[in-house]
């Protein structure tokens, strides 16, 4: 898919991965709408995509709008932000990316997590995916592609990862339920632990993850990827010829 002219939105775009995906797709000539919660740091990385972009010769259109994906309507609101942003009424790139994490990696088994950090956990990283999905479906164009973040605690238990493990592994599920349910692409993004408040020290900076979404979002093979969780290792082997 070329990015040119394609319009993508962006979730919990305020900060690490999401601020960094919002420079990244306008850098290509997307129309990109970010949301967050937080107006001022939103407001930030706006003008940080925006000016990023006139850097790189670009004319792309980004816009921001403050939005808590746990709630439809506020969703709502940013898929029909985004279908006016673009030349087609449409959304072609999704990337469901809002996410919290309330405990320290490794210091919160499941069985000791308070209720209140469950439902929270859950109501952002699981609810706020499957609520983003569902409020862009109807506009999302037949060539459109979800992408959602995760990571190997998904699918591999570790230690004291307590509700954000559980999230993020119904958050996959729901992308495998979409892909079959839904005519467009849906995948999960694995880059590997990366450094952003979520994470634990020593991961890879959002700038050098941030062409794995790119391409996911416009040069993957759409069936392949369907369904499917894309990680560095399926990343660098598509693009080492590069």
């Amino acid at each position: 898919m070329e990015l040119t002219d394609a319009t993508v939105v962006v979730t919990g775009a305020s900060r690490g991965i999401g601020r960094t995906l919002l420079r990244a797709f306008a850098a290509r000539g997307a129309a990109v709408v970010g949301c967050a919660r937080d107006v001022e740091a939103l407001d930030d990385a706006v003008a940080a995509a925006r000016t990023n972009s006139e850097a790189a010769e670009g004319d792309a259109t980004v816009e921001g709008v403050s939005a808590d994906v746990r709630d439809a309507s506020e969703v709502e609101t940013v898929m029909d932000v985004a279908a006016g942003v673009g030349t087609s009424d449409t959304i072609d790139v999704v990337v469901a990316n809002a996410g919290v994490k309330h405990s320290t990696s490794g210091e919160a088994p499941i069985h000791s997590e308070p209720y209140d950090r469950f439902d929270e956990t859950m109501a952002t990283n699981l609810r706020g995916v499957f609520v983003t999905l569902k409020e862009a479906a109807g506009r999302l164009a037949e060539h459109g592609r979800v992408l959602v973040p995760s990571g190997s605690i998904a699918v591999e238990a570790r230690e004291g990862m307590g509700a954000y493990a559980v999230s993020k592994a119904g958050a996959e599920a729901l992308v495998r339920q979409f892909a079959v349910d839904a005519p467009q692409t849906a995948a999960v993004v694995d880059p590997g632990l990366v450094d952003t408040d979520l994470s634990a020290p020593g991961g890879r900076a959002t700038e050098d993850i941030a062409p794995m979404f790119v391409w996911a979002a416009s040069e993957a093979d759409s069936e392949e990827i369907d369904g499917e969780r894309v990680d560095l290792r399926r990343w660098k082997t598509a693009t080492r010829s590069r």
